[in-house]
């Protein structure tokens, strides 16, 4: 009994260091904001579909079973309801520069749908959500818009015993029976995901906040040892269009992210776009990482994006640093 109290101290210890990485922090959230927010789905008038995937605490291993840092993955589907055939005029320029996101439709009534595949894995964690995303724009004036929108679905949790680390020198060892017993049945659980978000966009701004697991532990199925419970998160983000001249976008963004108990988390990026093709930018996660992005759009059709996060804690004694990769498809 008491190696099985180690077990479940070393579970409740483990829970505690990702307690703040229930949902992954993404560099690159300016380029596909329907992830954080449900009512950025179907702002632009294509349909978008984007696999991302997020590698963090590069070189922290667990010496028994490989690899223990955060990964994240990801497959996101967006499109707008009847959307109309975009005709793009790179010809369309004002003194101040040519039109920005001609595909951000504004000015009209439309719907937004969506869908959402997500995997995540911490140490002896996994969790795999699926989730369907609505959303509803509302004119504001020919230049603005404000969306509502909410995503249901459902998220797996599940302890892989296989990757957890026994250490030998406890009582009883990994031949304990209590363990062998526990490290058997592990254990699954599966819980009702709900998120809803408010956004208002134009041509030249951004700006939503939105709030997800809402839902808790309320609605949950499964059985077993568990030592997780979802908690709500929410998140605060906006963004403006600074036209430099014909060529050149300049575009600040921030978002700002709260979980309780753990405290805010604020990254400020600044990005620099040439001809709506490439792109390139900075970012700070406060007292976390310095994030250093790039990315291109090409033939309007495909697009692609990498960011390196560089630890600026005392946290980086530990690790290289962190990946992430985003991949898209463009149909108009």
């Amino acid at each position: 009994m008491t190696y099985l109290k180690n077990i479940l101290l070393l579970l409740t210890f483990t829970s505690t260091v990702v307690f703040s990485q229930q949902l992954p922090q993404y560099s690159q959230f300016h380029r596909n904001q329907g992830m954080t927010n449900p009512g950025a789905i179907g702002s632009y008038d294509f349909m978008d579909i984007t696999l991302g995937s997020r590698y963090q605490w590069l070189g922290l291993n667990n010496d028994m079973q490989g690899n223990v840092a955060p990964r994240s993955a990801y497959l996101n589907f967006a499109t707008t309801l009847k959307r109309k055939k975009i005709r793009h005029n790179p010809s369309l320029r004002t003194s101040v520069g040519p039109i920005k996101n001609p595909e951000l439709g504004t000015g009209k009534l439309k719907h937004g749908i969506g869908g959402q595949l997500t995997a995540d894995e911490y140490g002896a964690f996994r969790e795999i959500g699926l989730s369907g995303t609505y959303a509803i724009h509302v004119p504001i004036t020919e230049k603005v818009n404000i969306s509502l929108g909410a995503r249901i679905g459902i998220s797996n949790h599940t302890f892989l015993a296989e990757k957890a680390q026994v250490l030998s020198h406890m009582q009883g060892g990994p031949t304990d029976q209590t363990y062998q017993n526990f490290s058997e049945n592990g254990y699954s659980r599966m819980f009702m995901d709900v998120s809803t978000g408010l956004y208002v966009y134009s041509k030249r701004f951004f700006v939503g906040i939105s709030g997800n697991q809402l839902t808790q532990d309320f609605v949950r199925m499964g059985s077993g040892i568990s030592n997780f419970n979802p908690v709500m998160h929410f998140d605060l983000m906006g963004g403006i269009y600074f036209n430099l001249n014909y060529d050149l976008t300049l575009m600040p963004s921030l978002s700002m992210k709260y979980m309780n108990p753990a405290p805010p988390v604020a990254q400020l990026n600044i990005q620099v776009e040439y001809k709506e093709w490439l792109w390139m930018g900075l970012g700070y996660r406060f007292t976390d990482a310095a994030v250093i992005m790039i990315g291109a759009n090409i033939n309007k059709r495909f697009k692609l994006g990498y960011s390196f996060d560089y630890s600026t804690s005392r946290f980086n004694n530990f690790t290289a640093g962190g990946h992430e990769i985003v991949l898209g498809l463009m149909f108009r």
